[in-house]
């Protein structure tokens, strides 16, 4: 098994409510290992050309709009098969589906303001850790 990264977003909702900590903790805990972390304000733009993917689906607007309106905990984690650890760790994007014990099951106001935003294979984890991090960033 290889040891991989992974990119976390810790939301505005979730830094709005001083959840920051307890995400690392659980982070940490689950065997993953947080090597590069910046706290933020997104701007526009910045959500927009992160989700670009996302810009012909009805929810767009919104979630830039959600994504922009304040702090939000970019990270890069490292683990053995992090990007799968991390997304059982980060339950179903709609909370009410996610699994007891997971962040957005725990965390999560509503599907759009899920608490966390973690990459969904290798390849868009090695481009969304590029969109934030410099290489020099990271310290492994």
């Amino acid at each position: 098994m290889a040891t991989q990264r992974t990119l976390s977003i810790i939301k505005p909702d979730a830094t709005r409510r001083n959840l920051t900590g307890e995400i690392n903790a659980r982070i940490e805990k689950s065997g993953l290992r947080i090597v590069a972390q910046k706290r933020t304000v997104l701007s526009r733009a910045q959500v927009e050309s992160f989700y670009a993917a996302h810009k012909d689906r009805s929810f767009f607007p919104e979630l830039c709009a959600f994504m922009a309106s304040g702090p939000v905990v970019i990270q890069v984690l490292e683990g053995v098969e992090a990007v799968k650890k991390y997304r059982a760790l980060m339950g179903a994007t709609n909370p009410s589906q996610a699994d007891q014990g997971t962040l957005r099951r725990d965390f999560a106001e509503s599907i759009e303001a899920n608490s966390v935003h973690g990459s969904d294979s290798e390849d868009s984890a090695q481009e969304e850790i590029a969109f934030f991090f410099a290489a020099m960033d990271i310290v492994g």
